[in-house]
């Protein structure tokens, strides 16, 4: 075949947009949002081609990182089991195969819950049950997407959803554990949410618009009628199009909870467990700016909120008195602290909290005679609830990982404050923590900010003095700055064996702490949405202009790497300082934000307005568009580009970056390369399977490789 000796132009159509104020835009690519489109799938495949061609002298290397980073995966892993009912579940891959299989033993009869670990499936005795085996599922198919899993209350029954294209659209199936007989698509198109009734024959789900896949409809499903022509009945409908729905049992498994949310506001109504045909019961009405969620303890419920409180604080309702007025606070607010989703057991309840960057849990008595955190002796690290099924447990099981130490299981016994080590995942292959080294690092932001920084290398590969200054005559080593910065998502420090292959080569990699999470409390997500989102983007370039001068790396060797909303972080500072770095990876980028913004029949647009705000107000309007990475587009450098994205995408359509593209080619004035690659068959997290996924990992680390080597060759400054 012949290659293609130029990138793939697609054609330009005159369209005009107007918006807030009589504004007009012209969009010559819009047609690309045409899915059915014969030349819109035919260049789609052009960019394919195209980026093969133009990476050609790195199959080898990708090939290679493919291996690299498969063999430091042990193929045939298991999960640590963990209790419920009087089942132990885990889930155990074997090898050469993509997906898992999930599976359950019985408990042995004298076994109790808050005695002993149970640290891998062969302590256990008792026969293997295969409760869900995805490679069965997955024969066959391009893409495999299983999600909802859950069991019934007597354990006879699971629920689970499968979606093989990557739209988001799932099939809703029950499989008989103890026949083995299966009900498939029961639902169609639902939503993935599910929970059961306590008379283990009844169903909530939750629907989406098949338009706009906004969860929204709640239906109920007696299991016993299925085949009888009796129809599922529709027991809500959220009318309000900013908002979604949740639904999830309590910890105390007495109710269920319908949860109506949408960025800033929420709204719950519960009803008991045991009675599916009951009314639902409105918690507390929805008010603008005032979140809240709900758990039940036992004694009462349990309220997160932010009502007169910033960074949240606990409350508790008991009996039917569950409107704001009668709320008893538990833990109150705290300026520099913010309150995340507790863990609640029987006799303790323990608290995810956050402080000047930090993540830390915290164990508390409901009756206040006991309060202490479990210490950790990292500066930077990820630390979080693990599986805590048995409310009466005085076991909390917690997961730990940082960017040196590989994701560990640990088992505290609160009430003895001894922590156990249950498993900490393998990392085959040669791989000592000790050869490497994570840092925190705070920089100034230019309006006065502090800002931090973790970022982890090789010890052998880069010495430093001091977290200040580079040792003389050190050549500064390629690094990789990545980001998130939207919705109040943290980016902790995490683990990655992945990740490995990059640092082995030189490289630094870095999480810019950017202002849009919520990593130094509630402010810093304020400070990075709607009005203030420049913030996030000025952060992400003193980010990287600083850890220039801290010696960390040069200007020809600083690269940047973000996806979704972090996408959108990419294209902007593509265009504000493209000087900065040699080359951006950009996965599956939300860069047309003023198109999909106004267009409220596709997904994530009416529900995102408290995020970016709504384009019909004029105000909004021309602050997203100043910042707007496809309509900001102009002839100059731009660094060197590669972008990945997946037609199948219900979160970020395929046509933002397809067009993003075109338009960039139109006007850089560089000879950068400029690559799309566009998964066909697959979903906003790509490809499904257990190893398919590091493909295009592969292309983005050889894409990265191959900048470094060059600028190195080239004596990059």
């Amino acid at each position: 075949m012949p290659q293609p000796a130029q990138p793939p132009r697609p054609e330009k159509k005159h369209h005009e947009l107007i918006g807030a104020g009589g504004h007009r835009r012209r969009d010559d690519y819009y047609w690309l949002k045409e899915r059915e489109n014969e030349q819109v799938l035919a260049q789609l495949e052009a960019e394919n081609e195209w980026t093969n061609e133009q990476l050609k002298d790195t199959e080898v290397l990708q090939d290679k990182l493919f291996e690299e980073i498969k063999g430091r995966i042990k193929q045939d892993d298991c999960s640590v089991p963990y209790r419920l009912g009087n089942w132990y579940y885990y889930t155990r891959f074997e090898k050469g195969k993509q997906y898992p299989v999930h599976c359950r033993k019985a408990a042995p009869a004298e076994a109790d819950c808050q005695a002993g670990v149970i640290a891998h499936a062969d302590h256990l005795a008792s026969a293997e049950v295969v409760v869900l085996d995805v490679n069965q599922l997955a024969d066959g198919k391009d893409f495999c997407s299983v999600t909802g899993l859950e069991i019934s209350p007597d354990s006879h029954h699971l629920a689970y959803c499968v979606d093989f294209q990557g739209r988001r659209f799932y099939s809703l199936c029950v499989k008989d554990l103890r026949s083995g007989k299966l009900q498939t698509d029961l639902v169609p198109q639902m939503s993935g949410n599910v929970v059961w009734a306590n008379d283990n024959r009844t169903l909530f789900y939750v629907k989406q618009d098949v338009d706009t896949l906004r969860d929204h409809l709640v239906y109920r499903r007696d299991l016993l009628a299925t085949g009888t022509g009796i129809a599922d009945e529709l027991i809500y409908d959220e009318k309000d199009e900013q908002f979604y729905c949740h639904l999830y049992r309590t910890s105390s498994n007495e109710y269920l909870i319908l949860h109506s949310s949408q960025t800033i506001c929420n709204e719950a109504r519960y009803l008991k467990a045991d009675d599916p045909y009951g009314e639902w019961q409105l918690f507390q009405e929805r008010e603008s700016g005032m979140e809240y969620s709900v758990d039940h303890v036992g004694f009462g419920f349990l309220v997160r909120t932010n009502l007169q409180a910033k960074n949240f604080r606990l409350v508790t309702a008991t009996g039917d008195n569950t409107q704001r007025e009668h709320w008893q606070e538990f833990v109150g607010h705290r300026d520099h602290v913010l309150l995340g989703e507790p863990a609640p057991f029987q006799d303790f309840i323990v608290l995810r909290e956050r402080e000047n960057a930090q993540s830390r849990l915290r164990v508390m008595r409901w009756d206040g005679s006991d309060d202490h955190v479990i210490e950790q002796k990292e500066d930077a690290y990820l630390i979080d609830f693990g599986a805590n099924e048995v409310f009466t447990s005085g076991i909390l099981r917690f997961e730990y990982e940082s960017m040196t130490t590989p994701d560990s299981t640990f088992d505290y016994d609160m009430a003895l404050r001894k922590c156990q080590l249950v498993k900490q995942v393998e990392v085959l292959g040669d791989f000592d923590s000790k050869d490497y080294q994570s840092k925190r690092v705070w920089i100034d932001a230019r309006d006065g900010a502090k800002v931090p920084i973790s970022l982890v290398y090789r010890r052998d590969k880069r010495v430093l003095k001091n977290a200040d200054k580079a040792d003389d005559g050190y050549q500064p080593m390629p690094l990789v700055l990545y980001a998130y910065g939207a919705y109040g998502t943290n980016l902790d420090p995490y683990f990655s064996s992945v990740r490995l292959s990059l640092l082995d080569r030189g490289f630094v990699f870095a999480f810019a702490h950017v202002r849009g999470g919520q990593e130094m409390g509630r402010h810093w997500y304020e400070d990075g949405r709607l009005l203030q989102k420049q913030n996030t983007f000025n952060d992400f370039i003193d980010c990287g202009k600083q850890l220039i001068e801290l010696g960390y790396t040069s200007a020809g060797r600083l690269y940047a790497q973000g996806g979704s909303a972090g996408g959108l972080v990419m294209g902007v500072i593509a265009n504000q300082a493209p000087e900065l770095w040699h080359g951006i990876v950009a996965q599956v980028p939300f860069v047309d934000i003023m198109t999909t913004m106004e267009d409220n029949t596709i997904p994530l647009t009416t529900f995102e307005y408290d995020e970016w705000g709504n384009p019909a107000d004029e105000e909004f309007y021309r602050y997203m568009l100043a910042y707007s990475p496809y309509d900001n587009i102009k002839a100059t450098d731009y660094p060197n580009l590669l972008i990945t994205a997946s037609l199948h995408d219900s979160q970020v359509q395929y046509w933002e970056p397809a067009k993003w593209i075109a338009k960039l080619r139109d006007h850089k004035t560089d000879n950068n390369l400029t690559l799309l690659k566009m998964e066909m068959n697959a979903g906003h997290g790509g490809v499904t399977g257990r190893f398919g996924q590091y493909r295009e990992i592969a292309l983005e680390y050889a894409f990265l490789i191959k900048l470094a080597r060059e600028a190195q060759a080239n004596g990059a400054a």
